[in-house]
């Protein structure tokens, strides 16, 4: 039994072209970043493809048909799967797979699955007559410019993951790590490779909890709230802010409205676009943003007695970014945000366009709790070992066997060595930890800025200038560590 592909293409190729513009697809293997089409299939001709084969396991063939074969092929089998598995879950499925109006299909996927989901599936769809919801954007993390595919890989520290050399942490074993979820979630959706090939790094998932989860996101949500508890035995105070939108002339605060507004603006226009790396980016973008608002605005206790009145709508307006957070960081880290709705004692919410005072004084708060907690550099090199694999072992054994080094290059090594052991227990300095924060923060808009499309002149200018930041302050995080 065959499926005929060729009947179908002039019809398949109309809607691969319209559904490319309208839902903004990513660059594929089918179709390149311009809109024409490259797959090699569709260039030189579909032809027919077997939908049938003579196997006694997998979907049998109904029994109304004539063939000898006895089952169905998976590649046709396997995308049924969506609508069908939806009806397995609720008796309305037609409502998401015959609604072409009022539902959008988005789906994720690699290289391999392109073909399937943008040519031989949707060309079932076509052939069937029946007005069915078919793809609305694809997201992939293969790119294809020219007739070269490149896909996009994330690689295990300077390496590849491999199952059967045991090399990389897999399903199960990062559980068992005792990393939380959403440590995963967003260490592993910050380093997406959507544009080029990533690495799995175990010092930049631990930089990654430490300095951006702990150090800006958790301490903005986790400072305010302590405050709150602290000085207003848990309820807002009266800020003097009506509910509703905050203006952006606002007397004291205009700068930071417009600020938070416009990253409102940028992670909106990110997900609508699903950059998902690029929006996650912003989440941080803007909790470091809050960070900042509570530095300059000086919220301590003293601020309480000199200025109860500012002090109060500094409060109010920290609380409710920190409700607009709950709401940004649900698609990438849904633990945390639901923690984050206990802590503030309030229900979910959408996101907003604009930042606005939802949560009212005289509103009550939960118990302040971190949301995260540091884990010890010490691990890194626990986990490298664990998980380095097959690979890792014969690399030390070849090594063992080199010829040996120079005194000269021995003794440098050993020095090297010796001051990092040094300054890892050395307690580090209030000067240092706000150095690694900067660092840490400049670092989020390099790399939302490279996230960036389409490259300009003037994109590449802003990445320069943004790398030059961080290298001076790597420099003098540098020069105040040897001081």
């Amino acid at each position: 039994m065959y499926l005929k592909l060729d009947a179908i293409q002039p019809q398949t190729e109309d809607w691969i072209k319209r559904s490319w513009k309208e839902g903004k697809w990513s660059p594929n293997a089918v179709v390149s970043a311009e809109g024409v089409i490259i797959d090699p299939r569709l260039k030189g001709g579909l032809i027919p493809t077997p939908l049938t084969r003579d196997l006694t396991w997998g979907v049998p063939v109904p029994p109304e048909f004539e063939t000898e074969e006895h089952g169905m092929k998976g590649k046709f089998d396997a995308p049924i799967g969506y609508p069908s598995i939806t009806a397995n879950y609720t008796p309305e499925w037609r409502q998401w797979w015959f609604n072409p109006k009022n539902v959008n299909l988005y789906q994720f996927m690699g290289k391999d699955n392109v073909y399937f989901h943008t040519v031989y599936w949707p060309s079932v769809q076509l052939g069937d007559g029946r007005d069915w919801t078919k793809l609305h954007h694809l997201s992939t993390t293969d790119t294809a410019q020219t007739d070269e595919h490149v896909a996009e890989y994330l690689n295990y520290e300077n390496g590849k993951f491999s199952k059967s050399k045991n090399r990389g942490v897999f399903g199960p074993a990062a559980k068992e790590t005792g990393i939380p979820a959403s440590v995963w979630r967003y260490y592993l959706l910050s380093t997406r490779p959507e544009t080029a090939d990533a690495m799995f790094s175990w010092s930049d998932c631990v930089a990654a909890n430490n300095n951006v989860l702990l150090n800006n996101f958790g301490n903005f949500v986790n400072r305010t709230l302590k405050f709150v508890s602290s000085q207003y035995d848990g309820v807002i105070p009266q800020g003097g802010d009506q509910p509703g939108p905050l203006s952006p002339n606002d007397e004291n605060d205009a700068e930071f409205i417009a600020a938070v507004n416009g990253l409102l603006k940028d992670y909106i226009d990110a997900m609508e676009s699903v950059k998902i790396r690029l929006a996650l980016q912003t989440v941080m973008l803007v909790s470091m943003r809050g960070n900042s608002y509570l530095q300059s605005s000086g919220l301590n206790k003293a601020l309480v007695t000199s200025n109860p009145k500012r002090c109060a709508q500094v409060v109010s307006r920290a609380v409710n970014l920190i409700y607009v957070l709950s709401a940004l960081a649900y698609p990438f880290m849904p633990a945390t945000s639901d923690a984050i709705l206990v802590q503030l004692n309030a229900p979910a919410r959408i996101v907003p366009e604009v930042l606005s005072t939802d949560i009212l004084s005289g509103h009550t708060i939960g118990n302040p709790e971190h949301l995260f907690k540091k884990i010890e550099e010490s691990m890194i090199d626990v986990w490298k070992a664990q998980f380095g694999g097959q690979q890792e072992k014969q690399d030390g054994a070849a090594g063992s066997t080199n010829a040996p080094v120079s005194k000269k290059k021995a003794a440098a090594a050993a020095k090297k060595a010796a001051a990092v052991t040094v300054d890892s227990n050395v307690p580090k300095t209030p000067e240092i930890l706000a150095l690694e924060a900067k660092i840490a923060e400049q670092g989020l808009v390099v790399r939302g800025l490279k996230g960036q499309a389409p490259k300009t002149p003037a994109l590449d200018a802003q990445i320069k200038d943004a790398v030059d930041v961080l290298k001076n302050l790597k420099g003098e995080l540098e020069t105040l560590s040897k001081a």
